[in-house]
């Protein structure tokens, strides 16, 4: 099966996905700013750190950005955002139980870890997987570059989540508006 696409037509479809890309990530910002307030606002700062961090990889190994590799690259700030979520949940459960804020960012961190964890393995292996079989198969380089994509998205993922948005988090503990726990939970939420 061969199939032939025009430089116009291909140039079209990444500008579009591009475009699909930086509306899906404005959308996921707004949400988490307001599901989750002052630390969605954290979370939107860490997706735009690994965004470029991101895309600075890819500049380095280099990596071309083909339709499926963008499509990797969007899934993977979709998993970037997951384990924020893993996170800000654990925390508003401490929060809760009358932890301070400090005690409930390392509490939230500690016990969303293992999730986190367990799920961005996964997902690694598959792509892993993905780019053994894509070197065998006769159309491999969209499968390939993927696969490569998702991988280095999910690696970072991992480091923006956990040390991006916990240091931007402790900065916050001491001050007044860790004194202000409405500012870190759902719709001034009580502990």
């Amino acid at each position: 099966y061969q199939e032939k696409v025009s430089a116009t037509l291909g140039a079209d479809f990444i500008n579009k996905s591009v475009k699909a890309g930086v509306i899906g990530l404005l959308l996921v910002m707004l949400f988490m700013i307001a599901y989750y307030r002052l630390p969605g606002a954290l979370a939107s700062l860490a997706l735009i750190f690994y965004g470029a961090l991101v895309l600075a990889i890819f500049k380095l190994v280099p990596v071309t950005l083909t339709l499926a590799g963008i499509g990797g690259f969007v899934l993977s700030i979709g998993m970037a955002v997951d384990a924020n979520v893993l996170i800000f949940e654990r925390m508003k459960e401490e929060l809760r139980t009358g932890r301070t804020l400090g005690a409930a960012i390392e509490a939230g961190f500690n016990r969303a870890w293992s999730a986190i964890r367990d799920s961005n393995v996964t997902t690694i292996i598959v792509c892993v997987i993905l780019y053994w079989l894509g070197s065998s198969v006769v159309a491999s380089a969209p499968v390939m570059g993927f696969a490569l994509t998702l991988l280095i998205g999910v690696v970072i993922s991992m480091f923006t989540a956990i040390t991006v948005t916990r240091s931007l988090l402790r900065l916050f503990i001491g001050t007044s508006l860790a004194k202000k726990t409405s500012l870190f939970s759902v719709y001034g939420e009580r502990k």
